[in-house]
C-alpha cells in the first residue's frame, strides 16, 4: 500500500453557513475551500496546518444525513482548556475523562456530528 494520508472527512450538515460559523468561530478552524460546484457548495475547513480537511456537506450533497458522522477525533495539547472554551461558548461537553491513552472529552456540532478531543498521554 502507498497511502500517505486521508484527504478529507465528510461532515453532513443541514446549514453550511451555521456549520461554518461553528467550525471557524468556536473551534478556530480555517476555511480551505469555499466554491460553488455541481451539485452545490464545496466548503472545507481544517485546523491550521492540518493535512486532513473537513468537508461541510450540505443537504443533497453525497446523500448523507446531517449529524450522522461519529468518532471524529481531534487531538489537542490542552483538552481541559479547550473544554472550558467550548463550555463558555455554550457547547455541552462530556468529560474530560482520564483514560489509559490520555484525557478525552466529547461534544457535538450544531447538527449532532460526534466529535472528540484528546490530549494524548506521553509515550502512548
Amino acid at each position: 500500500m502507498t497511502i500517505t494520508h486521508a484527504s478529507f472527512v465528510t461532515l453532513p450538515v443541514s446549514d453550511q453557513d451555521r456549520a461554518l460559523r461553528f467550525y471557524t468561530g468556536v473551534l478556530g478552524f480555517q476555511v480551505t475551500a469555499d466554491r460553488e460546484m455541481p451539485p452545490g457548495r464545496w466548503l472545507q475547513v481544517a485546523p491550521e496546518g492540518a493535512q486532513t480537511v473537513f468537508t461541510l456537506s450540505g443537504p443533497g450533497m453525497g446523500g448523507f444525513e446531517p449529524g450522522s458522522a461519529r468518532g471524529i477525533m481531534l487531538v489537542t495539547t490542552d483538552v481541559d482548556a479547550d473544554c472550558a472554551r467550548l463550555t463558555a461558548a455554550g457547547i455541552q461537553v462530556q468529560g474530560p475523562d482520564e483514560l489509559p491513552w490520555g484525557r478525552m472529552a466529547s461534544f457535538t456540532d450544531p447538527d449532532g456530528n460526534g466529535l472528540m478531543l484528546l490530549t494524548e498521554k506521553e509515550g502512548f
